[in-house]
């Protein structure tokens, strides 16, 4: 088992890890904005669930092939672009729709909660990060890598709820003033369109 100091360090690093601006945060960010912070809430759980994916498979080796593979980090990385770009189209058509907001606030917990699993999941980097990041933390001596690699990922689950819970908190409460206005509703959809555009840009261009 890792020392309790190593699994302190660990979580503090985490923590600010999570904080940083990057694609999940700002996708929770984005979906609290425009559906509420139940919305960011659910996009948190299904981000979580995919972390709970890429720490599997760090645990069992298979981010080994999405690192030894460029065709398969492509096919993974165009797919979650095409996915945001997917998301932007839908925003962007709120956006020009008088129900802009009803329409919004009707997204089932299931179809937010899929979104940040496909979110999460179709981006190859975070089983790249894990690749490169767990192993820092884990020792031989302690006994199975891979119980470690588990022990850690779950660790950095639980830093991950805790700060896009904030986010999400926080983004709602800012958008639902927005939300009871028509005009400023299509300002949020818009300004959330741009963000998953710039997010699928960033994804596509991005290299192993």
């Amino acid at each position: 088992m890792i020392d309790h100091t190593v699994l302190l360090l660990f979580f503090s690093t985490s923590l600010l890890l999570a904080l940083s601006p990057g694609p999940d945060n700002l996708f929770v960010l984005a979906q609290s904005a425009r559906n509420g912070r139940m919305a960011g809430f659910y996009v948190t759980l299904g981000l979580s669930t995919g972390l709970v994916g890429h720490t599997i498979a760090v645990a069992f080796g298979l981010a080994t092939i999405v690192q030894a593979s460029a065709v398969a980090f492509t096919i993974l990385k165009f797919i979650g672009a095409a996915y945001l770009l997917y998301l932007a189209w839908k925003a962007f058509r709120a956006a020009a729709s008088t129900g802009s907001m009803a329409e919004a606030q009707v997204l089932s917990g299931g179809t937010l909660y899929r979104r940040g699993i496909v979110m999460n999941l179709t981006n190859p980097k975070v089983s790249l990060f894990f690749l490169a990041f767990l192993p820092q933390f884990a020792d031989p001596s302690k006994g199975s890598m891979m119980l470690q690699f588990i022990q850690l990922g779950a660790v950095f689950i639980i830093a991950t709820i805790l700060v896009f819970g904030a986010i999400s908190i926080l983004a709602g409460g800012v958008g639902e003033r927005f939300r009871n206005s028509l005009f400023a509703g299509k300002v949020v959809n818009r300004i959330a369109a741009a963000i998953f555009v710039a997010l699928a840009v960033k994804l596509a261009i991005s290299e192993r």
